[in-house]
């Protein structure tokens, strides 16, 4: 079966998330694809939640799924996604008319009859599948059955020994033998549709022209195109993404708290930098280009550019994309957003500005803020007084530095970083001092840190009465 639906229509994506849990950055991904190759053509980016799996359901994940899209911006052109568990009836009506097309089967086997089958085959080291037996059910025996509400499922008669042939943009050319394929449920027992028959007959209503998702799905795309044929559908273009991996080079799982796309936003990353490195993540634009825009995303997106080896997730590269997006904000939005990982500190505006200014170029994420500016907040520092001790320098040394500065430093009348600097700068000099020699017991003075902005603007930020103060209880912790 070939295609050819990108002259014949206009192209569709979607994405289709399961709400059974967290989103991850592998759904996040597979959906930012999808939205920027319809964005690209000008086509439409629809949302579907598929809830058939009715025992895995998560209270609340709909409205999680919904809320993640929203904050990175894919907005979906479906205002009210299409939703599974409200489409029962008409993935009934599509079964039975496979069955009544003779494509697909009534199947009465007990669980018991089922797992006794299995059993026996692995015995016989065969590969595990339904053996077929309720084919051979005449009408008669089917229909009493039926009369008699025996529990039943729907099967998809899988023809044998045909060559199913399918072309992935990633993948290529890849062929399966029917052989393989065991006759796949299509209903369940308790009328639920299978995750295959729900996925086709929607895609199908849906007008789908192409279908991004994980390669995850790739052995089970030779099951959907079965059941395309046995409806005399057109195909989708199919589009299987590589896995995104971790350092393990294994696959990124559910089960680890780490990709879950809510952990990363509350530990303070950028919607627009997550997008912008996932973009990235199996993806190459052929440039040297790393920051873009949504807009520039949709623009050099290209699908035959996406690679067919998997991606390591790099944290530290996320980092580096998340503090340019940080660098770039306006200081009031900033702070707005760093609000709230500063709840319990108790201070005017005009100083947690000051404070987070400075902190700006330091932060890879928003929640660090919460640690790096601890130092503003505390009316006591708590540190080792050898911090203080520059490595070319011992206790004496530092010591007097620190009781000689307060002299040169009561009477500056105005406190800034510029004239704090030259002014210490010009001592240093005429003290014939080197520089650590001052600046690194200043600085912790100050901070308490080993690591920490310059001595200047911490000072500045201080103020001079809690910057003399601090430098006054360093000297102390060196007598």
């Amino acid at each position: 079966m070939t295609t050819n639906i990108m002259a014949k229509q206009k192209i569709k994506t979607r994405i289709a998330p399961s709400p059974t849990g967290i989103i991850h950055i592998g759904n996040l991904r597979t959906a930012l694809y999808n939205y920027l190759f319809a964005q690209q053509n000008k086509g439409e980016f629809v949302l579907r939640i598929e809830d058939t799996d009715q025992e895995r359901l998560v209270e609340g994940a709909t409205e999680k799924v919904l809320e993640t899209l929203t904050w990175v911006g894919l907005n979906w052109n479906n205002k009210k996604p299409l939703v599974q568990s409200e489409r029962m009836d008409i993935y009934k009506k599509y079964a039975q008319q496979l069955v009544g097309k003779d494509k697909a089967y009534y199947c009465f086997c007990t669980p018991a009859e089922l797992k006794e089958m299995r059993e026996e085959q692995e015995q016989k080291k065969q590969p595990p599948r339904y053996d077929r037996r309720c084919q051979k059910l005449s009408a008669e025996d089917i229909k009493e059955k039926l009369a008699n509400n025996q529990p039943y499922v729907i099967r998809l008669k899988v023809p044998t020994n045909q060559e199913i042939n399918l072309t992935d943009v990633v993948y290529g050319e890849i062929k399966f033998n029917s052989n393989e394929i065991d006759d796949q449920i299509l209903i369940k027992s308790d009328g639920f549709p299978t995750y295959h028959l729900a996925v086709v007959v929607d895609d199908h209503e849906m007008e789908i022209t192409h279908v991004m998702r994980g390669e995850d799905w790739l052995p089970s795309t030779p099951k959907h195109v079965l059941l395309y044929q046995a409806f005399d559908w057109e195909l989708p273009i199919y589009i299987h993404l590589p896995n995104i991996l971790g350092e393990n080079k294994k696959k990124l799982s559910k089960r680890t708290g780490d990709v879950s796309v809510e952990d990363f936003k509350k530990q303070g990353y950028l919607p627009e930098a997550l997008i912008n490195y996932l973009a990235l993540l199996g993806w190459n634009p052929g440039t040297e280009q790393e920051i873009f825009s949504m807009k520039e995303l949709e623009d050099a997106f290209d699908i035959k550019k996406i690679h067919k080896a998997g991606a390591i997730f790099d944290i530290k590269k996320l980092d580096n994309i998340n503090s340019q997006y940080i660098r770039q904000l306006d200081i009031k939005k900033l702070v707005e957003l760093c609000l709230p990982y500063l709840k319990d500190v108790k201070a005017d505006k005009e100083y947690i500005e000051a404070v987070v200014k400075l902190e700006q170029e330091r932060l890879k994420k928003l929640a660090d803020i919460t640690e790096n500016t601890k130092l503003f907040f505390t009316e006591k520092l708590n540190y080792e007084s050898e911090l203080l001790i520059w490595k070319k320098s011992d206790q004496a040394g530092a010591k007097k530095v620190l009781e000689l500065l307060p002299e040169i430093l009561q009477d500056l009348s105005d406190w800034n970083a510029k004239n704090l600097e030259e002014t210490i700068f010009n001592w240093i000099k005429k003290q014939e001092l080197t520089n650590g020699e001052v600046l690194w017991p200043l600085r912790v003075a100050l901070s308490g840190q080993q690591n920490s902005p310059g001595p200047f603007e911490i000072a500045e930020v201080l103020g001079k009465e809690k910057s003399l103060v601090r430098i006054k209880n360093a000297t102390e912790k060196l007598k």
